[in-house]
């Protein structure tokens, strides 16, 4: 699956339980290790990328449209990266507060 759909799909339904439909544990739990893992093939690619385009102004012969390829795909890819953090980042927290409720549950339950 090519990652621009990846991202698409994992990025629809990470704000799709940010807006606040019920989820299990198990749900937030299979969302953020499918978010972290997207995360990480674009923070791969944005480094790949970087490389080469240091590769690429290094050598006096590079064409400067793939410099210029390059520099669009980093250009692409860091909003993704950003993007991607700041989601799981509020999904990790949803899933705090959902440990939190439930906990608070089972004291309030013993008493």
């Amino acid at each position: 699956m090519p990652t621009q759909l990846l991202h698409h799909e994992v990025v629809s339904r990470l704000r799709d339980i940010l807006d606040s439909r019920p989820v299990t544990e198990a749900e937030l739990r299979s969302v953020i290790e499918e978010a972290d893992g997207l995360a990480r093939l674009l923070v791969a690619q944005l480094e790949g990328s970087e490389r080469r385009l240091t590769e690429l102004a290094a050598e006096p012969d590079s064409s400067l449209s793939e410099a210029a390829e390059e520099l669009r795909r980093v250009e692409e890819l860091r909003p993704s990266v950003a993007e991607m953090r700041s989601l799981v980042a509020d999904l990790e927290e949803r899933a705090r507060r959902l440990r939190t409720d439930w906990l608070l549950h089972q004291t309030d339950t013993l008493r």
